[in-house]
């Protein structure tokens, strides 16, 4: 599962870099390559990072209804351009991988939250992924996973 942490935080600097330069979906692998070639991303990390980035990009429109559809009181547009892309990361876990429990997808979120954005982040990633689970993922969250 070190490999699947490391390859979170890279798909979250990819999806950072890529929002940056104006979301077009098809440059988003691109925008992952180019990191991974300039940091010397091993396969095992980048494989798990394509497969966030891709769901992702593709995903993006469906993922940041859903996400808004659980924050109260905020617009996706207003939260930092980190934690929304944590929290797209987070729901395409929910949404389309299926071997990540909840918890973990939880877990590991809050861990990049911690990393790369404000002190107040974890807490806040917490509530809104939690909530997006509930919704979107109850079977998982029933399972106890």
């Amino acid at each position: 599962m070190r490999e699947r942490s490391r390859a979170r935080g890279w798909a979250l600097q990819a999806l950072y870099a890529w929002e940056m330069r104006g979301a077009e979906p098809e440059t988003a692998l691109r925008v992952l390559h180019d990191l991974a070639e300039d940091l010397r991303v091993s396969q095992e990390n980048r494989f798990f990072a394509e497969v966030l980035v891709r769901i992702v990009s593709r995903e993006q429109s469906r993922l940041d209804r859903l996400i808004q559809d659980q924050l109260a009181n905020w617009r996706l547009e207003r939260l930092s351009v980190i934690d929304r892309n944590i929290l797209r990361v987070g729901a395409a876990e929910f949404l389309f991988v299926d071997d990540v429990p909840v918890r973990i997808t939880i877990r590991e979120m809050l861990r990049l939250g911690e990393r790369y954005s404000t002190p107040e982040s974890p807490r806040f990633l917490n509530g809104v992924l939690d909530a997006i689970a509930r919704h979107a993922a109850p079977e998982k969250v029933a399972e106890g996973g």
